[in-house]
């Protein structure tokens, strides 16, 4: 296997993590603001279900396009393509694709927007993530996932302040599709000077490992999107005011801390069992939710919100590293394909459960209703913890 720090065009993680910056802007105005937003202003009447067809359509559409991504991706690897022609379609596909989300004049329309949006990106995103093991020695995983997790969260910073503070929709728009295309242009650009490692393809076989690192993740993300679908509407019950700006403010205080929690979490990573620092992670994130459930004014908010992050930015840490260990390497874009199923059912799932369970408690119009969710993210959350026991020791030296 080839040493990459020694080659003249030696991967770096940062350039690598640039599209992930873009990718995550995009997700960071949508999933926590605009979605909720959006559904609000074109589904005035019937606000938390118009929110949760929304969020499930998007992710399913997310679902099937991601996995068929990935198989005809590691076709296409196995045949010496760097994977670059996927990452160009889909910022094309989603730049276009997402000004027309912040136009779109009817709920139908903004279904259907929400839909290429997710398709676009998610003919990117498997293939994308399959860059960092393409492209990075086993030995320096734990750094490049710290880099990737703290992309992942200054990029949703940057999409939380444009779907906070930018009231303009096409300003907003625009703003997104720009930095997505820029993104994608820096990231495709250094990958076609790199030498991929030494992987050879094989046919994909999921093995228990694989299984138990999908449920574990699939759970936490439950807990996650839980909280993100949720705090707009519990923003708009707890705080006097413009409840966009609001939400985005300690939306940039979650991802601000989360991306200083990823950058803290890149050492021990490397250093410890990586089931250990994705389980501290994970329970701290179940602490911030108690202090969310419990807060009676907004500084408390504030800091549970700070919690949240710097919890999420180690589990994210651990977490990439964990999948850059745990999945087959021979197929790795049909395993991050699949393994991202974890993150785009529980979109799916969260509002749908959130949904049923209000309904049952005669609650959907109920000022309680954002903390019976909360109460939900921390139940999930913790299962989610504890199956992350039944992965294997996972540490760098022995990965």
């Amino acid at each position: 296997m080839k040493n990459t720090s020694t080659q003249p065009n030696a991967p770096n993680p940062a350039l690598l993590g640039a599209f992930w910056f873009g990718i995550q802007m995009v997700w960071g105005a949508l999933l926590g603001i605009s979605l909720q937003a959006r559904a609000s202003e074109l589904a005035p009447h019937h606000t938390f279900a118009g929110y949760a067809l929304l969020a499930s359509t998007g992710a399913a559409v997310a679902a099937v396009s991601q996995i068929a991504a990935g198989i005809i991706s590691d076709r296409r690897r196995a045949r010496g393509s760097r994977r670059v022609e996927f990452y160009v379609v889909g910022a094309v596909a989603g730049a276009a694709a997402v000004i027309w989300f912040y136009l779109a004049p009817s709920y139908g329309q903004l279904i259907a927007a929400l839909a290429t949006l997710q398709l676009g990106l998610n003919v990117a995103i498997g293939p994308y993530q399959a860059a960092i093991p393409d492209f990075i020695e086993p030995k320096a995983l734990g750094g490049a996932s710290a880099w990737m997790a703290a992309l992942q969260s200054l990029g949703n910073v940057a999409g939380a302040l444009e779907g906070g503070l930018i009231k303009n929709a096409a300003s907003a728009g625009t703003a997104i599709a720009a930095t997505l295309l820029v993104t994608c242009a820096v990231t495709s650009a250094h990958v076609r000077k790199l030498e991929p490692v030494v992987n050879t393809p094989k046919p994909l076989r999921v093995t228990r490992a694989f299984a138990d690192l999908f449920i574990s993740r699939a759970l936490v993300y439950l807990g996650f999107y839980t909280l993100l679908g949720y705090l707009f509407f519990y923003v708009k019950r707890m705080m006097q005011g413009d409840v966009q700006m609001h939400t985005g403010m300690l939306l940039i205080l979650f991802l601000v801390a989360a991306a200083i929690g990823a950058a803290v979490a890149g050492r021990p990573v490397n250093r410890f069992d990586r089931r250990d620092v994705a389980t501290i992670g994970g329970s701290a994130f179940i602490v911030a939710l108690v202090l969310f459930l419990v807060a009676n004014a907004a500084g408390e908010v504030v800091a549970a919100a700070l919690v949240a992050g710097l919890a999420w930015g180690i589990f994210l840490t651990a977490d990439w590293s964990l999948g850059c260990t745990l999945l087959p390497r021979g197929a790795l874009a049909t395993a991050m394909g699949i393994w991202n199923l974890a993150l785009l059912i529980p979109q799916i799932a969260a509002p749908q459960l959130v949904t049923a369970v209000l309904g049952a408690l005669q609650a959907l119009h109920s000022a309680d209703a954002p903390r019976i969710a909360f109460v939900m993210a921390c139940v999930e959350v913790a299962a989610g913890v504890a199956w992350l026991r039944r992965l294997p020791a996972s540490r760098a030296g022995a990965a």
